[in-house]
């Protein structure tokens, strides 16, 4: 492990978290067993350090001298928990005193101790951690997260498929299939042949029996209610603290698809523009980054934990959200790239087989272009939890201006815009001049690839580049800047010519006498580099003189 000083400071600073636990080895040491359950408890969420030796509040108070035979510590533990976890640790001394850090993987598996505890760690309301009992309802999720099992396709071993399922709901999913452009080759099947080809029904000690996925395409609405009770989906509209509209369903999928889909529609408003010989509509909301975050919603929730798949319109904009988290894997910094996967395989194999999703199973960037070509706020997931998955699409205005620009480039190119520059415009758009890096954290994307994308729209006209180096920072062009009608715009974003920020900085000097290289970059609006290289070709012409070095040099003029 071998920590810096500096960041085991900060952790215990910091104070305990999902991921860092405190444990006090005062008043006789603390129980083997506590020890081992500390650890389970890890394990079974997220991994993460178990610090021993500190008190709740961060006090380092020591250890015990038997805790100090790190060897044998890690053996307790491997022999006290099923499976065994294997951990590593590190004797740590501060202020005098001995500590212990116990680092604990994430288990793939469900551990336990070998006494039969099962327990694992949760932020309570309060914002704090602590172990709670894991329950057996629990560990599909936890299964589910970690990608090792399919709830969606487990069998409903109670029901049998011709009492449970609605056939009329079999011709709902052929005529999505028209008219969503789904796999035609479904089509011809017969209703037994299609529930096998789409895994609605799998044939337990011969007898057909429904998947969870056939229980929730085709079952009848009775049985859903009995077999699926944390299935539920409900439509809200609010005006302020009025309720406008506040519909539930617990319908089939696909039906429930629709019927909500028509309520959305029915709230979509659209104005339109001339953009060359084309007339093209700007809706308030995006039908196709609805569906994509909806059939998302419906797809990835936890269909263990109780809770709705919410649609609800109010004053902010649109907000989608689902029980259950990221799957394993994802997070909000990762979202745009992270490979495709599911929380239920099977039902996202076939919502896509159907036509419903993105078949490359990239609908999040369609969530993204349906936003970002409008010249509206990107997605935003930060409402987001480890409970929950909460998408809020912004009821901005849409900017014409952009629009106009991105169409009439796409038009001319007879290519859409790849969704990386649709990130790259929408952010100098809205921060008008950034570097590589500082884009690249909105890509999600190596600096070398951001770069790429950067140059790809140098090249087209839309960007242009100034500085080299790290320095080198990126502005709309002042074509796109004539576009939308700010043309001083461009001349603050593209600063002064190299000619001119020599002048500038010898007037400052002759003004003030002196100038230090953050005034030249406040003065000239440019970089540390740029600055410095700024300063060095008007030494090296003989026009100003360095006093001093490092962050205390100033510069003056040269008599």
């Amino acid at each position: 492990m071998n920590m810096d000083m500096q960041e085991i400071k900060t952790l215990l600073k910091n104070g305990e978290t999902l991921t860092v636990e405190f444990k006090s080895d005062t008043k006789g040491g603390l129980s083997d067993r506590d020890l081992v359950a500390a650890v389970v408890a890890m394990a079974n969420t997220e991994g993460g350090i178990v610090f021993l030796g500190v008190e709740d509040d961060g006090t380092v108070s020591g250890i015990q001298d038997h805790h100090q035979d790190t060897i044998g510590l890690q053996a307790l533990i491997a022999n006290r928990t099923s499976p065994a976890v294997s951990v590593s640790t590190e004797l740590i001394e501060i202020d005098g005193k001995k500590i212990l850090a116990i680092t604990v993987p994430k288990s793939q598996s469900i551990v336990t101790t070998t006494d039969g505890l099962v327990v694992r760690r949760r932020l309570m309301a309060d914002g704090k951690p602590q172990a709670v009992p894991f329950y057996p309802h629990e560990f599909i999720q936890r299964q589910s997260a970690l990608g090792l099992v399919d709830p969606s396709a487990i069998p409903l071993v109670s029901l049998r498929a011709e009492e449970a399922l609605n056939p009329l709901e079999r011709q709902r999913i052929r005529e999505a299939i028209r008219r969503y452009g789904g796999d035609m080759s479904l089509l011809p099947l017969a209703d037994d042949e299609l529930d096998g080809a789409l895994g609605l029904v799998t044939t337990v000690e011969g007898v057909r029996r429904p998947t969870v996925a056939g229980l929730l395409l085709l079952g009848r609405e009775a049985a859903i209610r009995q077999h699926l009770p944390a299935y539920e989906v409900a439509f809200q509209v609010l005006e302020g603290t009025n309720v406008r509209v506040n519909e539930f369903f617990h319908k089939p999928l696909l039906q429930t698809f629709e019927e909500v889909e028509l309520l959305f529609k029915a709230r979509v408003v659209e104005q339109e523009i001339q953009v060359n010989l084309f007339r093209v509509p700007i809706p308030n909301f995006d039908r196709r980054a609805f569906r994509e975050g909806f059939i998302n919603a419906l797809v990835h929730r936890d269909y263990a934990r109780l809770g709705a798949v919410h649609v609800r319109l109010d004053d902010d904009g649109l907000v989608i959200s689902n029980p259950g988290g990221f799957v394993e894997g994802v997070t909000i910094q990762n979202i745009l790239v992270v490979p495709p996967r599911s929380r239920n395989p099977l039902l996202a194999d076939i919502v896509k087989r159907i036509g419903l999703a993105e078949r490359t199973g990239r609908g999040i960037d369609r969530i993204f272009e349906g936003m970002l070509r409008y010249g509206r706020p990107a997605p935003d997931y930060s409402m987001s939890n480890d409970s929950s998955v909460v998408l809020l699409m912004s009821r901005a205005d849409a900017d014409v201006a952009f629009l106009q620009m991105i169409l009439s480039h796409e038009q001319k190119t007879g290519s859409p815009l790849p969704i990386d520059s649709l990130i790259v415009l929408a952010r100098l758009r809205q921060e008008r001049r950034l570097t590589t890096a500082d884009l690249a954290q909105s890509t999600q994307k190596s600096e070398a690839l951001t770069r790429a994308t950067l140059e790809k729209l140098v090249e087209a006209g839309l960007v242009e580049a100034h500085g080299n180096g790290r320095g080198r920072s990126y502005i709309l062009s002042a074509r796109v800047y004539k576009t939308s009608g700010q043309k001083t715009a461009y001349i603050r974003q593209a600063g002064f010519e190299p000619i001119q920020q020599e002048q500038m900085v010898l007037s400052y000097i002759e003004k003030h006498g002196s100038i230090r290289r953050s005034d030249v970059m406040e003065l000239c609006q440019i970089t540390k580099d740029q600055a410095y290289k700024l300063l060095t070709r008007l030494k090296e012409k003989g026009q100003i003189i360095q006093i001093g070095t490092l962050k205390g040099a100033v510069y003056e003029l040269k008599r």
